[in-house]
């Protein structure tokens, strides 16, 4: 099939998109918003075959976003030009930090140097930016201190760089997707993203605030809420799966002196002929009849902000596969609302020692189904997240934790009636029979029947789409993503991927698991971004306005 392609001017399309317009007549108008930031050689936006191979030019965006969740969500809210100053009548309880606000005060967080700024902070995240962003927006939090922001933010239009924020679902990413029955680790107000406060959207939604923590649908709901109250709408796209994205080169050789772009993956030739251009990400839409739209766009700079939810994390172990064995909390809470479970003499087998397997522990125990629970942390290990967490805070978290520590298996006691803890034990393998093998460190083994096992040990983004699956961009290359132990090697203050020039990374990727800290890395990204565009102008206009910016 041909490739189709627009070849109309961009000002002859410029028009804005109306309610009406199905998902793929969006992708053929792309180039509603890009004006003049592109230039007049602009062409617009292809929709081509998977197969399809792009040779002649086409319109390169400034910025593709992947991933619709926090992240996404925040990075577009500033790359769409609103940028933070220090409020007028803000006092910042850490003095110093105060005292190097002051000296800019007339310059936007952005337009500031970050590192300066950064210096000396201490928080809860191994990214100096996130912390930065972190106590400027919550102050002192860490302390149980309920500060408000010593930000307030403008609209600063001509800051705005054109971008597109790519999602599988709506705007929220997989909060969207999460189990509806249990309450968010974070307080509200750590979940709120700028310019909108959580607890004003939420008191217009319900009249009774019960404490500070709130449930996962009301998240989804306001950031939903936030993306079309902030006028982000435009930059976003639904239901798009993402099936590779590649480096361009252009070809230095070429006889017509204009160069030809080259996809890597058709590139047959040393690389030293050719030049590294933009990106070509490619995937497809899902429309309303479940047909897909193939796409392809092109970027100056990408930003990966997908999160770590993609793919549950596995035991590789034999059985793992049969279907008594669930991977997530929404399969194991689907099963016990369905009855699935209930009246079950066997107990549920829950793998894992984090706060997901701690929601499961009390899924099965307020449905009086019998748990073992099994783990490879030592009860008292200090890195337990129960340890991190204030009693009158987390009772819930608290109980389980409780449970783990007094509840715990012996030869003499065997499996006790309702909970039973396996601390310092692994699963060797699961049968068809419905039972499961487990051994402790001293090489000990024991079987039990079960009537389900929920594996909750962490899970991996799906980076299927770049090469090597991504792992080339972690700080260890063979192993792979992960936000804990393997994430995204970044630029401390840029967030760009130290092995990839315009590729970024936030959120997840690079260890902010908090919505809180995730924040920083929109401001990162958005700084670097800022920077360069200003470069380009100064370069375009030295060369007299006669090429692209």
């Amino acid at each position: 099939m041909p490739v189709w392609c627009c070849r109309c001017s961009l000002a002859a399309h410029f028009r804005n998109y109306s309610d009406t317009e199905t998902e793929g007549e969006i992708f053929n108008s792309l180039v509603q918003y890009f004006g003049d930031n592109l230039g007049q050689k602009v062409k617009a936006m292809p929709l081509v075959e998977e197969t399809s191979l792009l040779e002649d030019s086409s319109v390169t965006l400034p910025v593709v976003v992947i991933g619709n969740g926090p992240s996404g969500i925040c990075l577009s809210y500033m790359l769409s030009g609103y940028r933070p100053y220090l409020s007028s009548e803000a006092i910042h309880p850490n003095t110093i930090l105060h005292s190097k606000l002051e000296e800019a005060r007339h310059l936007s967080i952005v337009d500031q140097d970050l590192e300066y700024l950064s210096e000396g902070l201490e928080g809860r995240s191994s990214n100096p930016v996130a912390v930065l962003f972190d106590t400027l927006l919550h102050p002192d939090a860490d302390f149980g201190y309920d500060y408000p922001s010593v930000l307030h933010w403008k609209l600063e239009q001509h800051h705005y760089i054109p971008h597109l924020v790519l999602g599988k679902g709506p705007p929220g990413g997989a909060w969207h997707n999460m189990e509806g029955s249990m309450l968010t680790i974070s307080f509200g107000n750590w979940m709120e993203l700028p310019g909108l406060k959580f607890k004003d959207w939420v008191s217009s939604k319900r009249r009774n605030l019960k404490g500070d923590r709130v449930m996962p649908e009301e998240i989804a709901r306001y950031y939903k809420h936030y993306v079309k109250v902030m006028g982000l709408q435009k930059n976003f796209r639904e239901n798009t799966y993402i099936t590779s994205v590649s480096r361009l080169y252009r070809d230095q050789v070429n006889n017509d002196g204009q160069g030809r772009n080259v996809s890597t993956q058709h590139l047959q030739i040393e690389k030293s002929k050719f030049t590294k251009r933009n990106w070509e990400i490619r995937g497809y839409q899902r429309v309303g009849d479940g047909s897909h739209i193939p796409f392809c766009l092109f970027a100056e700079n990408v930003a990966l902000a997908t999160g770590t939810l993609d793919s549950p994390g596995r035991l590789e172990i034999e059985g793992e596969d049969f279907p008594f064995v669930f991977h997530s909390m929404p399969e194991f809470g689907a099963a016990v609302s369905k009855g699935k479970l209930r009246g079950k003499v066997d107990p549920v087998l829950i793998v894992g020692s984090g706060l997901t397997a701690a929601d499961a522990v009390l899924c099965a125990y307020n449905n009086n189904i019998p748990v073992i629970h099994v783990f490879r942390r030592r009860v008292t290990d200090p890195d337990l997240i129960f340890k991190q967490l204030p009693k009158k805070l987390y009772p819930e978290y608290h109980k389980v934790y409780h449970m783990m520590c007094t509840q715990s298996y012996s030869l003499d006691s065997n499996l006790l009636s309702d909970y039973t803890s396996f601390p310092e034990h692994h699963v060797l393998a699961f049968k068809s029979d419905m039972k499961c093998i487990l051994q402790n460190i001293s090489g000990l083994k024991k079987i039990f029947k079960l009537s389900a096992a929920v594996v909750l040990i962490g899970s991996h983004p799906n980076l299927s789409f770049l090469k090597e699956q991504g792992r080339y961009l972690g700080h260890n290359s063979s192993l792979p993503i992960t936000c804990k132990g393997n994430p995204v090697e970044i630029d401390a203050y840029t967030y760009e991927c130290v092995k990839e020039a315009n590729l970024f990374a936030l959120g997840p990727l690079v260890g902010d698991n908090f919505v809180r800290f995730l924040k920083g890395g929109a401001l990162g990204v958005t700084r670097c971004l800022a920077i360069r565009q200003k470069k380009k102008k100064h370069l375009f206009v030295e060369r007299g306005g006669d090429g692209m910016v």
